[in-house]
């Protein structure tokens, strides 16, 4: 009998494959709400800014999952380049126990990539230095979009189609549970609609992959309003 052999076969690797991938079955799950206000525009000359005011609704939209405040002075270098300074600060509420607040420095760098296929591509990359009150380390990392947004009516902005993808990559490991390598992943997709002057806002839906801790993933599925308020 050749089925036998080809059964153990299959078997064995199956087995291999379980032992060498234990993790898979690690993931934890939940349905989110965010909503991001944001405020943009000159402050003179080729001073600019922005501010952003982010509560994210966890737990099956039951609860402020966390609180995240954070602005930015930022330098036009060009029409297609402007560079950052900014600040944020991030509570986190915790079930029974103490909040944990994160405050964090940055730089960031806005590029104009060009319009392809009829749209328009940029990217924004951010360094992060990171701070919480549940340790004393100091954590470093990078996070790099890609973004491509193309009108749905030619000559018109009224609607465009909208996607993004940002990866979140840590430099160092920390006391308070920062590890270094992969941190986490966030991939959008939705529309961008036109407002009232140059003020749009972006609807759709977020997907974000987190690694929290070796072999442990946590991926949330968001129902994601930005607006944006430009003047």
């Amino acid at each position: 009998m050749r089925t036998r052999p080809r059964i153990a076969a299959r078997a064995l690797a199956v087995s291999l494959f379980t032992m060498a991938f234990p993790a898979a079955a690690e993931t934890i799950q939940d349905e989110q709400a965010w909503l991001n206000l944001t405020a943009m525009g000159p402050i003179a000359g080729k001073v600019v800014y922005f501010a952003e005011l982010q509560p994210r609704f966890g737990d099956g939209v039951s609860r402020v999952d966390q609180l995240l405040l954070r602005g930015a002075i930022g330098w036009k270098l060009s029409s297609t380049v402007t560079l950052y300074q900014g600040f944020a600060h991030v509570e986190t509420p915790q079930r029974g126990g103490r909040d944990i607040n994160e405050e964090r420095s940055f730089q960031q760098l806005n590029l104009a990539l060009g319009k392809p296929w009829g749209g328009e591509l940029s990217s924004r990359t951010r360094l992060e230095q990171r701070w919480r009150n549940d340790g004393g380390d100091v954590g470093w990392r990078v996070r790099e979009m890609l973004r491509y947004e193309k009108p749905l009516r030619p000559a018109s902005d009224a609607v465009s189609a909208l996607v993004y993808a940002e990866a979140f990559v840590a430099f160092n490991d920390t006391d308070w549970g920062a590890r270094s390598g992969f941190d986490q992943l966030r991939s959008f997709v939705g529309v961008e609609v036109g407002l009232p002057g140059t003020s749009t806002a972006e609807i759709g839906y977020l997907n974000q992959v987190i690694d929290q801790t070796r072999g442990r993933t946590r991926v949330n599925h968001v129902a994601s309003v930005s607006l944006f308020f430009r003047h």
